[in-house]
């Protein structure tokens, strides 16, 4: 038997349980003997060893090379050893945020940047030096819009986060974690991010945006590569689309780059869903209302490839409803969203007017974004903030009244709905819409999702309740 060997088995022997309870003792009459706390300090010495009859399993799926580079892994045995399972979290959490950001600048950093957040914030964001400026929700979200993990995987990630963030040392707490919870979350962050191979479609994109910067394509060229396009999702042509929009008008982007995104563009547009090519509209529009001549320009021109300009907003209200939602999210994602919420939220109450008429392009993103805020981050209500949200939400129209009633569709509002408070709070802005909806397929999908008795976060995947917004899409568009 090795050393290594050796060192593994103590962990589980019954002396070991000994010893450690034996060092406990020791240390707790220092502290105190110091005055300071000394009950409910280290987790009980069984639930640790849940852990460790475990970890063998669950490490088996990393690589030798990657278990060599893991130092967080390490941390994050000895925080559990130690009785420490709010830190032994917190270093699991370091060691998924440092992968995805490995796999991010092994990728492609623009086109990620791209999708991973607002355009303001994009304008500060370079190169990979830059990654650290994203805080962990837009992280993990544009790792997931650009497929670096999965749909399942991001929802756990984001139950995972929630926990770091309100059950884990980054933050005052009083929560108790188990042995069973911890070896569940470090299987789920070894499986869905630290040794999850790339899918092809994910590898095909890379390798088609390299050749896009790095090679000049032609007409016939752009034909032959049109057909993968038929390959990807709904999200990822979209989320090709904003890349494709990005690089184009990156003023330090060649001609030659150009000219292939104007071969290739109007193939992948056939394809793009109408709120995304609304958003580059909008996206138009904060350039002129920023006086950013040369991106406006260049967005114009990019719109002007597939004939888009009917996509361009009329006025600039658009471009300012936009930039309030995407600063209100910000604030809300962020750690101390609580005290910064209320000046965005108050922001936003304030382009809106009495009657609550919105520009068209703005529509989608603005009810989706006003429901993420209200269902809260799971932890707590911003109560200095949710007044202006149930104001909003009271001006909707029958069609923003749905598009939020259909919101758990959409999987960032999907994966919210896994807590509680979001479940309580989705319940009500069910109750604040409900007098708004009168179409009798609309009411019908209403009184499914109040009947509905299973989790709401899985309602999106359940087949009724798909086959009732068919029928209902199929009738009211």
């Amino acid at each position: 038997m090795t050393d290594n060997d050796k060192n593994k088995s103590l962990v589980i022997k019954e002396d070991y349980a000994t010893q450690l309870q034996s060092f406990e003792s020791g240390f707790l009459s220092v502290v105190e003997s110091y005055g300071l706390p000394s009950k409910n300090i280290f987790v009980g010495v069984p639930e640790r060893a849940t852990v460790f009859k475990n970890v063998d399993g669950v490490l088996s799926n990393l690589a030798e090379e990657q278990k060599g580079s893991s130092v967080y892994l390490s941390k994050f045995l000895a925080a559990t050893a130690s009785g420490l399972f709010d830190a032994a979290l917190n270093y699991l959490w370091d060691e998924t945020i440092q992968e995805i950001r490995k796999r991010v600048i092994q990728y492609d950093v623009g086109y990620f940047f791209d999708n991973a957040t607002h355009e303001e914030k994009r304008k500060r964001l370079h190169g990979p030096e830059d990654i650290v400026k994203l805080d962990d929700s837009e992280l993990i979200q544009g790792a997931r819009n650009i497929g670096l993990i999965s749909e399942l995987g991001f929802k756990h990630l984001d139950y995972i986060r929630y926990m770091r963030n309100w059950a884990s040392a980054a933050h005052p707490n009083q929560n108790q974690l188990t042995g069973l919870q911890l070896i569940s979350w470090l299987e789920t962050c070894i499986k869905e991010v630290i040794s999850l191979p790339l899918s092809n479609i994910v590898i095909e994109i890379r390798q088609l945006l390299g050749n896009i910067k790095e090679n000049q394509l032609s007409e016939n060229d752009a034909k032959q590569i049109a057909p993968f396009f038929i390959n990807l999702t709904q999200q990822q042509t979209s989320n090709l689309a904003s890349g494709f929009s990005g690089i184009y008008t990156d003023p330090n982007t060649t001609p030659q780059t150009r000219q292939n995104i104007h071969y290739l563009l109007p193939y992948l547009w056939e394809r793009v869903d109408e709120t995304t090519r609304q958003g580059f509209g909008v996206k138009y529009g904060k350039y002129v209302a920023n006086n950013d001549r040369e991106k406006a320009s260049l967005a114009r021109q990019f719109l002007e490839i597939v004939d888009g300009v009917a996509y361009i907003p009329d006025d600039l209200k658009a471009a300012e409803i936009e930039s309030a939602i995407q600063n209100l999210l910000s604030a809300h994602r962020n750690f101390s969203n609580f005290y910064s919420e209320p000046a965005f939220a108050r922001q936003l109450s304030s382009l809106i007017d009495h009657a609550g008429n919105l520009p068209v392009q703005v529509r989608n993103s603005y009810v989706i974004g006003l429901v993420e805020v209200f269902l809260t981050n799971g932890n707590g209500v911003a109560w200095n903030a949710e007044p202006y949200y149930i104001e909003l939400i009271n001006k909707f129209s029958q069609e923003e009244a749905i598009i939020s009633l259909l919101s758990f569709n959409v999987e960032r509002i999907a994966s919210r709905l896994q807590f509680p408070l979001c479940q309580e709070k989705y319940r009500q802005l069910i109750t604040l819409i409900k007098g708004k909806i009168s179409s009798p397929a609309a009411l019908e999908v209403l009184e499914a999702i109040e009947g509905f008795g299973g989790p709401f976060d899985k309602m999106r995947n359940d087949s009724r309740m798909k086959q009732k917004i068919r029928s209902m899409r199929a009738i009211i568009g």
